[in-house]
């Protein structure tokens, strides 16, 4: 399905900024994933809410190619929502979950404990993989979290050394235009409110995106794919995209190292404000839409 239209980029072109937020892994381990609300709010609204049958699951299942007996490794494994679904098709494999937020970790835990696949669970930075010796996997996948990595290449060189010859590594990740119509409203309402300039920055995800992910992979990686998918999340009502919102962090303003000073009082604004615009826009046209620009490299 192809969600991408002239005026869905020309808005992309108005609306995102060139610079972004930098998020640390402390930022991951000791704010936004000291639980797995944040991921779990985020997965049950898109696959509710979205309109492409061929879920990002089916994507990934088919760049995996799966014959039920790797090793996996899965780095940023969170909290264990893709490992659910891709455990069936490992049920004579061997999955290690791999995060930096113990909080995550144990959610992952929770959701696999019991079922017949050997499973392990990690704690470390991805950017160290040294516990792990060459060529352990035949499979390793990094979903949605390499921008959080501090040293993104040695976490490409480590995960090029423990794969094994044959295998592959999928990262998966956003173009920089990606949900588009959640920044323009978040936007306008920082601007309505005269927030700070440092506010007005793109999501992290831009560190390495499916624009400039290739140079980075390509010195590690003698074949790099790149497999697009697209989504289109539809609301009828402004309650369930606001769950969707303030699960990004409000786009990154509650990530502002500054952002107790901020106060709640202003994001309670913020968030009426963003439900405004969104209530307008479903009287008018009948739903509120975020698309997906997202994809996985698919390295050799």
């Amino acid at each position: 399905m192809d969600f991408r239209t002239p005026d869905l980029d020309q808005l992309a072109e108005q609306v995102i900024p060139q610079t972004h937020f930098e998020l640390s892994a402390a930022d991951a381990r000791d704010k936004f994933f000291t639980t797995g609300w944040m991921l779990e709010e985020k997965q049950l609204v898109h696959n509710r809410y979205r309109t492409n049958p061929r879920s990002m699951l089916d994507h990934m299942l088919e760049n995996l190619a799966l014959s039920g007996a790797e090793e996996l490794l899965d780095l940023g494994c969170g909290n264990g929502f893709i490992l659910e679904h891709l455990r069936p098709h490992l049920a004579a494999g061997h999955i290690v979950g791999f995060d930096i937020a113990p909080g995550v970790l144990e959610a992952a835990r929770e959701r696999i404990e019991g079922t017949v696949t050997p499973c392990e669970w990690v704690e470390g930075s991805a950017d160290d993989l040294s516990r792990f010796a060459d060529d352990s996997f035949d499979r390793v996948m990094a979903n949605y979290m390499m921008h959080y990595v501090p040293d993104i290449d040695r976490c490409l060189a480590e995960t090029r050394r423990v794969l094994r010859p044959g295998g592959r590594f999928m990262l998966t990740t956003d173009r920089p235009d990606s949900m588009v119509e959640m920044y323009e409203v978040h936007f306008t309402a920082l601007k309505q409110m005269g927030a700070p300039e440092r506010l007005f920055k793109a999501t992290p995800k831009a560190r390495i995106s499916l624009e400039n992910g290739h140079e980075q992979l390509a010195p590690h990686f003698a074949g790099v794919e790149l497999r697009t998918w697209q989504d289109q999340l539809q609301f009828a009502s402004p309650e369930p995209f606001l769950r969707f919102y303030h699960a990004h962090n409000y786009c990154c303003a509650a990530s502002d190292a500054a952002a107790d000073e901020l106060g709640q009082t202003f994001f309670a604004e913020l968030r009426e404000r963003v439900r405004a615009q969104v209530q307008e826009v479903i009287d008018t046209r009948g739903y509120f839409a975020v698309t997906k620009f997202t994809g996985s490299f698919i390295c050799r």
